[in-house]
């Protein structure tokens, strides 16, 4: 599995993870728990971000890295 597929992968796991979140925090009924899992949110989304942005560079930069 080349470093690209790799970040892919990585990448998907994210997203679902992401979309995990926001469906338990829409189960949850206590306030401090839908915070917690706003925030656990907002920290799969910037590193979603960043995966987006290695992605990016990976297929543009690194040829060698691509699937």
């Amino acid at each position: 599995m080349t470093v690209g597929s790799q970040v892919k992968a990585c990448y998907a796991s994210v997203k679902s993870a992401e979309a995990t979140l926001m469906n338990l925090k829409g189960k949850s009924n206590d306030p401090q728990t839908q915070e917690a899992f706003k925030n656990a949110y907002s920290i799969m989304k910037d590193i979603k971000t960043d995966l987006e942005k290695q992605i990016i560079y990976l297929s543009q930069e690194e040829p060698q890295y691509k699937n």
